[in-house]
């Protein structure tokens, strides 16, 4: 029971990082209509910029050579970098291509992304860098009275769970109860109709990708501690597709379950069914999950059905 409950906590935490991934797919969805395809490189872009701002400040200006003022500064540089993406993408695509087809958007998005990689490479160099924010990385064994062994919980897991869990929260609650998280959804809806009662797209666009640019930075900083920051993080974005296609592209709490499912399901297949087919389950698990939904239930478990009338 004890190893039991260690893997699902473990697959609950890898789960929350799912979700904080899969957050960008979902918002920049609800706000434009775009899939964004380079919500990867912007996790990687980001985490570049976290990582080599944080080794240049102390260079930079000797008297902020302190760790912990180093990384702020990091961060809010690297935010910023975000936020100029966020200008730069609107001001010269989307403004551009609004209401045209979604694969015209998609091949933008496209684009985007290899224009990322290699204005990060250009920018940052492509070794591989590491992230220090302070996160412990000792495991710690509790509830050892109630199981032999206790539960081992890797510390750095948990506290980048905590640090997803509190972001998906504030996210949902922006979009649910501020005014500016009303009018995305309303931008959502029907462009043309959002216009007409005198919200701005272009504004509405820079923030949305702005926001997402944040979620892009927190899950960069949290893999780049995880596994160091190289040119293959890119790729964990993959493993939030399977998570928006079982929740719901339109769907905070979507991205919040689906990436609990996606997590808590790969870690038991592999441990429970992947010595039955020689191993390895945990690497294609989601996206078989994410086919078989998209037989049953394309829109997802939280998605809105669409119904065309004729």
């Amino acid at each position: 029971m004890g190893f039991f409950l260690e893997t699902l906590i473990g697959g609950l935490m890898a789960g929350m990082l799912y979700s904080l991934i899969a957050l960008g797919f979902v918002l920049i969805y609800k706000a434009s209509g775009v899939f964004n395809f380079a919500q990867g490189a912007m996790v990687l872009f980001a985490a570049l910029a976290m990582a080599r701002f944080a080794e240049w400040i102390p260079q930079w200006v000797p008297a902020l050579a302190n760790p912990i003022v180093a990384n702020v500064l990091a961060f809010a540089l690297a935010l910023a970098v975000m936020v100029l993406v966020a200008i730069a993408v609107e001001k010269l695509a989307l403004s551009r291509l609004v209401n045209q087809e979604g694969i015209t958007l998609l091949m933008a998005t496209l684009g985007f992304t290899y224009f990322l990689d290699g204005l990060g490479q250009t920018l940052f160099g492509n070794d591989i860098y590491k992230i220090d924010v302070g996160m412990p990385k000792d495991p710690v064994i509790v509830a050892e009275s109630l199981f032999q062994g206790g539960i081992l919980i890797s510390k750095e897991d948990l506290y980048s769970a905590l640090i997803a869990t509190v972001l998906v929260a504030l996210l949902a609650l922006f979009f649910q109860k501020t005014a500016t998280g009303r009018a995305l959804r309303a931008v959502a809806d029907d462009h043309q109709a959002a216009q007409s009662i005198g919200i701005p797209l272009s504004t509405i666009w820079i923030i949305v990708w702005s926001v997402a640019g944040f979620v892009a930075l927190v899950a960069g900083v949290i893999w780049g501690s995880k596994l160091g920051v190289q040119f293959s993080l890119s790729l964990v974005a993959l493993k939030a597709l399977p998570v928006v296609i079982l929740g719901g592209l339109t769907s905070i709490p979507g991205a919040i379950v689906g990436g609990l499912v996606i997590g808590v399901g790969e870690k038991l297949s592999e441990i429970y069914i992947g010595p039955m087919l020689g191993g390895g389950i945990e690497i294609w698990f989601a996206y078989v999950l994410a086919l078989l939904f998209l037989l049953v239930r394309p829109q997802g478990l939280f998605g809105e059905k669409i119904i065309d009338r004729v």
